[in-house]
Order: structure tokens, then sequence, then C-alpha cells
């Protein structure tokens, strides 16, 4: 490993019970493929888990942050916070892409799927603190490096992102919430692209690729945009 795990720990100020969750955490699948012996899997379930604990965290402060917000707003205040783009900002503060196990070629890459390779990490290792100490840590973990930014984000109304505005846009004329379906994925593991769709309701209504999810999510609401404003 680049950097060891108690130095990684010291940096966010958490010592994991089990070092192995950490280190799955730090796992990139591209490490894998060159390193078939390595202990511990890629860090992708983790993501998984670290995405959906990291979304109850913000939304529980959220919640009690901005009691007289309606719901679209809250959401969209939400989608901020979590995005690729946010997350690899914060991972960078305690420089977690140090620490990422990952191949030659993934870390000689283009900024952008830097950006997604350390936005996932830090939901990863969201997961990793949950499963290995609670939810408690977990949010304790988000309260220091995420949730600070909130002032920023609503102070510069950097929310306005395409899949904020497209979502309080749809939510105010449609009454509903867009949602995003991957369509496609293909490439190598270390060189995927996703075609993502976002739906109103079951239906379709425009597509975005990208070499991430969260990328191609983010072209398929700005063609969204496009379509909606030229009906």
């Amino acid at each position: 490993m680049p950097y060891t795990a108690s130095e990684f720990q010291k940096r966010i100020d958490i010592r994991f019970s089990n070092e192995d969750f950490l280190n799955e955490a730090l796992t990139h699948r591209s490490y894998l493929n060159e390193n078939p012996r390595w202990h511990v899997p890629h860090n992708e379930r983790l993501e998984f888990l670290g995405d959906a604990v990291l979304e109850l965290v913000v939304t529980e402060f959220l919640f009690g942050r901005f009691p007289s917000h309606p719901e679209g707003q809250l959401t969209v205040f939400r989608a901020a916070l979590v995005n690729y783009q946010m997350l690899a900002r914060v991972g960078s503060d305690f420089e977690l892409e140090k620490y990422i196990l990952m191949s030659k070629g993934e870390r000689g890459d283009n900024p952008r799927a830097k950006e997604v390779i350390v936005a996932n990490a830090f939901e990863a290792v969201v997961g990793a603190i949950y499963l290995d100490q609670g939810f408690d840590a977990a949010k304790r973990f988000s309260e220091t490096w995420l949730l600070p930014h909130l002032d920023e984000i609503v102070k510069t109304k950097s929310y306005k992102d395409a899949k904020s505005e497209l979502q309080e846009l749809i939510q105010e004329t449609e009454k509903l919430t867009p949602t995003y379906r991957v369509l496609e994925e293909s490439g190598p593991a270390h060189e995927r692209e996703f075609r993502v769709g976002v739906c109103f309701g079951e239906e379709v209504v425009a597509e975005g690729t990208g070499k991430s999810k969260q990328e191609a999510e983010i072209e398929a609401a700005k063609e969204a945009l496009k379509r909606f404003r030229n009906n």
C-alpha cells in the first residue's frame, strides 16, 4: 500500500476495529486486475452501502436545519451535497486520493475520472465506518467533513446543477421526481462507459453518457432540460 491504514485512520481520526473494512473501502476495482492476490474485494459494495447511509445522514440533517423548507428544496440541497464533484472535493480535504489503491493507468487518468474514483471511495469509507462502528460514527464523520459545506452551497446557490435544476422544475410543473436508470454499460472494467436515461414516471425522456453513472446522469439531465425548454 502507498500509505498504511494507520496513517489514514489518524488523518480522519477514526480507529477501525476491523481494518479489512477500511482496506476494502480504499480498493478500486482496477487494483485487483494488477494485484489478484490482494486479500479484500474492491469497494463497490461498500460504496453502495455508504451512498445509502450518507443519504440518510444528509436528509436527517437538512430536515432539522430547515424546518419550513418544502420537500423539493431539501432534495435539491441534498443532491448538491452528495454529488460526485462535492464528494471528490471533500475527499481532497483529507487527501483521500493518496490512500486509494488503484491501477497505474487509473492513477494517471483524466481529472474527471479521478473525481469519480475519489467520490466513490468517500462513500465506501462511510460504508466501512457504518459496518465497523455503526450509524452514529458514520454520522459524525459526515458532520466533520461534508456537512460544513452546506452554508457555502446555500450562499453561492451552487446547488443549481443540471440534476437539481431539472428536479426542481419537474417537481413544480409535473408533480413528480425525475429518476435515473442505467440503460447500458460497455467497455472493460477499467474504462467503463455508461448510458443513462432520465425518467418522468416510467417514460425515458432523455439520455446521457459518461465514464461514470454520475457523469451520465448529469448529461441526461442537461439533455432533458434542453428538451423541456424547447417545448
